[in-house]
C-alpha cells in the first residue's frame, strides 16, 4: 500500500562503502571533528548550486561563440575560469571536442577524479569498478550500456583522468539548436554527455 512508502529507510539503498562512510561521518561528528551543517552546506553546493550546470553554461557558450570555443579548447583552464567556474579539483582542464568523426570519454582507472567546479560531484556509477576497468576495455559496450550507439565508423577516444589533469567534452551541438539562446543550448547539455557517456538532448 501507499503507506508502505513513506517511511524514511536511510540504509536500505546504501552499499557497503556508503554505510562505512556513514559510519565514520557519525564518529567525527561525535568527536567534535565535523561541522555537520558545514559538510551539508558543501555537498548542497555542488549538487545543487553548482552541480553540471556551469559545465551546461561552458559548453552552451562554447556552442554558440566559435572564438570561446577555439579558446577552451586551446586552454580550456583559463577559457573556464573566464565564466567564474573555478576551484578544487578543477584547476588544470582540458577541453575534447566530440565530432562526427571521434566521441571523446572520460574515465579515472585509479580514483574517480573528476572536474568538481564544472561538473560537481561524480555520479555513483563513474566511481564504480566496472566503469573504470570497462571503459578502457570497451568503450563502445559501456556506451551501450548508456544507452548510446554511435556509428560503425566513429572512433572512441577514452581519455583518463588524473589528479593534475581533468576532462570536459564538449558535446555535438545537436541538429535544429539553430537561433537558440545560450540558456536554452544549455538545457539541452546533460551531465552525462560532457563525461561522454551520453548525448545532449535535441531541442
Amino acid at each position: 500500500m501507499a503507506q508502505d512508502h513513506d517511511h524514511d529507510h536511510p540504509h536500505s539503498e546504501l552499499d557497503p562503502t556508503e554505510l562505512r562512510v556513514r559510519a565514520l561521518q557519525s564518529v567525527l561528528t561525535q568527536k567534535g571533528y565535523i561541522d555537520p551543517a558545514a559538510l551539508d552546506e558543501i555537498i548542497d553546493t555542488y549538487q545543487t548550486r553548482i552541480g553540471p550546470r556551469n559545465g551546461a553554461q561552458v559548453v552552451a557558450r562554447a556552442w554558440s561563440d566559435p572564438a570561446f570555443f577555439d579558446w577552451l579548447v586551446r586552454d580550456a583552464s583559463a577559457a573556464i575560469a573566464s565564466l567564474g567556474y573555478t576551484g578544487r579539483q578543477g584547476e588544470h582542464m582540458v577541453a575534447l571536442a566530440n565530432t562526427d568523426a571521434v566521441h571523446n570519454m572520460v574515465v579515472c582507472t585509479l580514483c574517480s577524479c573528476y572536474p568538481w567546479p564544472v561538473l560537481g560531484l561524480p555520479p555513483v556509477w563513474y566511481k564504480s569498478a566496472p566503469y573504470r576497468s570497462r571503459a578502457v576495455r570497451d568503450p563502445r559496450g559501456v556506451l551501450a550500456d548508456f544507452g548510446v550507439t554511435l556509428p560503425p565508423g566513429q572512433e572512441i577516444r577514452v581519455w583518463d583522468s588524473t589528479a593534475e589533469v581533468r576532462y570536459l567534452v564538449i558535446p555535438q551541438r545537436p541538429p535544429g539548436s539553430e537561433g537558440l539562446d545560450e540558456a536554452q543550448l544549455a538545457a539541452l547539455v546533460t551531465r552525462d554527455s560532457m563525461i561522454g557517456t551520453g548525448l545532449p538532448k535535441s531541442p
